[in-house]
């Protein structure tokens, strides 16, 4: 079973502060910490001196979340390997079913019996798993067989039903308003001791974790966070829910104080789509898309830091429809910039189907608005169809027509059969790899057998010679950078190579 978790503990540290007068040129500006300018000295008024009376009333709206799911298990569990050979193939081939548990954490939105968790919370462990039940026990011992009213595996959210009135809840508050300092107080479940309160602070917000979609966005706290506090909520100060604990960063497996939170903003209306039976829609641009490296920015000869580059466009879906092409790179949808914190998959995704919507982009320099009318966002399932870091078979090595050896790469003109047997579109035009010069710079930048080159600095290459063609005009302009496109079965990106001697 796979868990995230959620909050840490959190000391407040206090002391005596010493001030010195400098003197300051005139119109100067002042330190930050200049004496005076902070007012955070000292908790604000109000402030609690304990979190004991928010935590009594809130404590009876957390719950305690388990199921219980049949798994199909090898018999063998060496079967298929050479060690199923040596030890005599005990147990068959076949399988068993195996009887498994998760445990979560959730919380009570309505006095009826809504509750929320995350979906990894109630979903199967594997493909093979059926989950049979799912309990929720309340802070007083209170247990209820819980029915899965609906789940989104994209946001990572769940809402189920218990049979009850009058039962304890919390709402939502304002993630909006979070700000990194604020103080943020979490009632779980880790490790199935129920009721555990941990209490930190908000380390980041908009945190990306570069899970990519409409949901990498996250409230970081440094709480610590633990198996089993998954689905758990995450309070501010007044008591309201800004936040569902939902992973941790862990080098280790064990806390390291960077957990991470759905936001309210991003989980309230997924929440209440599910409540009402409908269904969950994004966005979908049908793009590959490929961060711009400050090598590749330079290279290219755009901006650093905003915007994110088209390294493939899906034939038929709404980017092509629009006449985006692979190499422009996007630097606003709908009037919001492109940014590390506010990513190209995160806007899109937001914007619902068939919403048509104005696309900046930066195309060999000159910067044009396209207006895009958005498709449907695929399943997960669909989306993983094709995996994009499968090694694509290599084509038969036969003999080179030329060499761009300037690049140290040894290439022939793409045919059809070549294109099937490296899982590209055999319409495809480009050159083939057959050999790379493991010292070059094509060598370092992963550059391998089998992958396809179409294009370079933005020109069509159908030939060797048009690629050596290419590289030598870079030479002799003095800039000595080749962009070429790389293709590697559905994959495909740019990459700057430095032309040798």
């Amino acid at each position: 079973m796979r868990y995230a978790y959620a909050l840490t503990t959190a000391l407040l540290l206090g002391g005596a502060a010493a001030t010195m007068t400098v003197h300051q040129p005139a119109g100067a500006q002042t330190a930050q910490n200049e004496p005076g300018a902070i007012q955070a000295q000292a908790p604000r008024p109000n402030a609690p001196m304990s979190f004991a009376e928010m935590v009594e009333k809130l404590q009876p709206a957390v719950v305690n979340i388990s199921t219980t799911q049949r798994v199909q298990v090898p018999n063998n569990p060496f079967a298929g390997t050479p060690f199923g050979d040596f030890f005599g193939n005990r147990g068959g081939n076949g399988s068993r079913t195996q009887e498994a548990e998760s445990l979560g954490s959730g919380f009570i939105i309505s006095d009826d019996g809504y509750v929320v968790t995350n979906n990894h919370v109630v979903a199967p462990g594997n493909a093979s798993a059926v989950v049979e039940a799912i309990t929720v026990t309340l802070a007083d011992g209170r247990e209820f067989k819980a029915d899965l009213v609906g789940r989104d595996a994209q946001s990572d959210l769940a809402v189920l039903k218990i049979k009850g009135e009058g039962l304890p809840f919390v709402r939502f508050g304002d993630s909006t308003a979070a700000r990194v300092g604020d103080w943020v107080v979490a009632i779980g479940n880790p490790f199935g001791l129920g009721g555990t309160v941990t209490a930190g602070i908000i380390s980041a917000v908009h945190r990306v974790t570069g899970s990519g979609g409409a949901y990498d966005r996250f409230i970081q706290t440094d709480a610590s966070i633990n198996r089993g506090n998954s689905g758990g909520p995450m309070f501010d100060l007044n008591g309201n829910v800004i936040g569902i604990n939902s992973q941790i960063y862990s080098p280790t497996g064990g806390n390291v104080g960077i957990g991470f939170a759905i936001p309210a903003e991003e989980a309230k209306p997924v929440i209440d789509t599910l409540i009402s039976g409908g269904t969950i829609q994004r966005g979908y641009l049908g793009v590959q898309m490929q961060d711009l490296t400050d090598d590749l920015a330079d290279a290219l000869g755009v901006p650093k830091g905003k915007g994110t580059l088209i390294a493939r466009v899906e034939p038929g879906q709404a980017a092509a429809k629009a006449g985006l092409k692979a190499g422009d790179l996007i630097v606003k949808v709908n009037g919001k910039d492109v940014t590390p914190d506010q990513t190209l998959s995160y806007l899109v995704a937001n914007i619902s189907p068939g919403t048509r919507v104005p696309v900046e982009l930066i195309r060999d320099g000159d910067r044009k608005t396209v207006q895009v009318t958005l498709g449907n966002r695929p399943s997960d399932e669909e989306l993983a169809g094709f995996d994009p870091n499968a090694e694509s078979p290599a084509p038969e090595a036969q003999s080179p027509e030329a060499a761009a050896a300037s690049l140290g790469v040894l290439v022939r003109p793409l045919t059809p059969q070549i294109a099937r047997s490296v899982g590209i579109d055999p319409d495809t035009e480009g050159v083939v790899v057959l050999r790379v010069d493991p010292s070059s710079d094509a060598g370092q930048k992963g550059i391998q057998r089998g992958d396809v080159i179409s294009s370079a600095n933005r020109q069509p290459v159908k030939s060797a010679d048009d690629l050596a063609s290419v590289a030598a005009r870079a030479k002799q302009s003095g800039n000595g950078t080749v962009v070429v496109y790389i293709q590697r079965g559905r994959v495909g990106r740019f990459v700057p190579l430095e032309v040798g001697g």
